[in-house]
């Protein structure tokens, strides 16, 4: 078995992700500013304008444009000076028209590069679930997209910082794969910046499975310990069971069902306010003559935040009378996005993926039974931390009540019962995959659009 070197592991990044400056790349005649207009191959080059006084602060701005021809790519690329190892604020603002997948087709990048303008090392270690050793390759950081504002300019922004070897920075605006449309970019910065603070947040699961009681309210009730140890632990969020208002008591779905907000949720609201803790909550909505069945989140506050009705529902539930949904919420918290799934949910990669595309950094699992490879998949495809709760005993080798990293591999799992896993993760730290990169960053602007997507997330 051949070893890669170091060496060859940077010229293979080269080739597979690097700048297209100098590898028989198209350049416009155009330059503004120091910006130069490049395109893969002459006969799918867009056209670039320079406009002096464009934008909505008249400093200038940079225009792409294509015909009518389908897979036209070109991208405005710059170099910028930088100091390694010191953080940096990327920032443009673009306006398109008529793109019909914006995340995928508009979009920056910056590209660390040495003195001789090849790429270089990060400083920490990646992902290690393969090619675990070698520092990973910087390969192109992707900024994210913000807010838009009423005169259709958006925001495209995020903060980096500098591998220690970088000493200069590539940017490149790119419009690809979108016929007669047009970008305009304008305000772009690359300015050094104060180090980001952590985003930390602990993270626990409740391994216990309810019997022997006779009512919704007695099994509620049989949870306030655990809750109270995770609290002792300093957890900010705490993931319980799927439908615990029904599990053991003998109650049919519907008549376990409550609305929501209803008693469980008063019941959990007075614990969670208690414990200053976001509490994740697996019951059975009733409303009108529907029944659901839910996680709900409820926020320190004692109120929910919100509830995901589950959209995946196996025979049982199917015969049982549950309706299934059909939106896919995420919630802003105090230390995060947070999307919810249940059960069934997690043998498809479609729910996470809804989550994950609406903005969910962490997604809670409360789930009677599941295949552990999917969750495990799930948490590994979006690039999320998953926290699961199941009624499964670990012997089983099946669902365990675990917190996932986002390379899919469990940090923390609670194997006996009325047990408590607490861990604590930084949402702000980026996970580089070798030849990857920020994988996360990466799947928006690479995965495939699919029909209909942009009415799906409107919901």
């Amino acid at each position: 078995m051949k070893i890669l070197t170091p060496r060859l592991l940077v010229a293979l990044s080269l080739l597979g992700s690097g700048s297209l400056l100098g590898a028989r790349a198209s350049e416009s005649p155009i330059e503004a500013d120091g910006w130069k207009g490049v395109s893969p191959r002459d006969e799918i080059r867009p056209s670039f304008e320079w406009v002096a006084k464009g934008g909505p602060s008249a400093r200038g701005s940079l225009i792409i444009r294509t015909d009518d021809r389908e897979g036209l790519d070109g991208h405005w690329v710059k170099t910028f000076p930088v100091r390694g190892g010191h953080d940096y604020d990327f920032r443009a603002l673009r306006r398109v028209t008529n793109v019909p997948a914006p995340r995928r087709s508009v979009l920056a990048r910056v590209l660390w590069r040495d003195d001789m303008g090849q790429p270089v090392f990060h400083d920490e270690p990646g992902a290690t679930s393969y090619r675990d050793g070698p520092l990973p390759v910087a390969e192109p950081e992707f900024p994210s997209d913000r807010a838009t504002g009423p005169a259709g300019w958006t925001e495209v922004s995020d903060h980096y910082r500098a591998p220690s070897k970088a000493t200069q920075a590539i940017v490149e605006l790119h419009l690809r794969w979108a016929s007669r449309a047009q970008v305009e970019w304008t305000e772009i910065s690359l300015a050094e910046a104060e180090p980001q603070p952590a985003r930390k947040v602990r993270l626990a699961t409740v391994h216990f499975r309810p019997s022997g009681k006779k009512a919704a309210a007695e099994n509620c009730r049989l949870f306030a310990p655990f809750i109270e140890e995770a609290a002792r632990q300093k957890a900010d969020l705490v993931v319980l069971g799927e439908t615990l208002t029904a599990c053991g008591t003998g109650l049919s779905y519907a008549e376990a069902a409550e609305p929501i907000p209803g008693p469980s949720t008063d019941y959990f609201g007075d614990l969670a306010r208690q414990h200053s803790l976001y509490l994740v909550v697996g019951l059975v909505e009733r409303d009108r003559h529907l029944v659901y069945n839910v996680a709900v989140l409820i926020g320190p506050d004692g109120r929910v935040a919100g509830k995901y009705r589950k959209a995946a529902l196996p025979r049982s539930e199917i015969e049982g009378g549950i309706t299934p949904g059909d939106a896919y919420p995420v919630f802003d918290t105090r230390f995060g996005k947070l999307g919810m799934m249940v059960c069934y949910d997690g043998f498809f990669p479609e729910v996470a993926r809804q989550l994950s595309n609406r903005g969910a950094e962490i997604i809670a699992f409360p789930v009677w039974g599941c295949n552990p490879l999917l969750a495990a998949a799930r948490a590994c495809e979006n690039h999320v931390y998953l926290v699961s709760s199941t009624y499964t005993e670990a012997k089983q080798n099946w669902m365990i009540s675990g917190i996932y990293d986002r390379e899919g591999q469990v940090l923390a799992q609670a194997k006996d019962w009325g047990s408590v896993a607490v861990t604590e993760v930084d949402l702000n730290q980026r996970l580089h995959w070798s030849s990857l990169g920020d994988f996360r960053a990466e799947i928006p602007r690479h995965r495939p659009v699919w029909p209909g997507e942009a009415e799906a997330l409107k919901r």
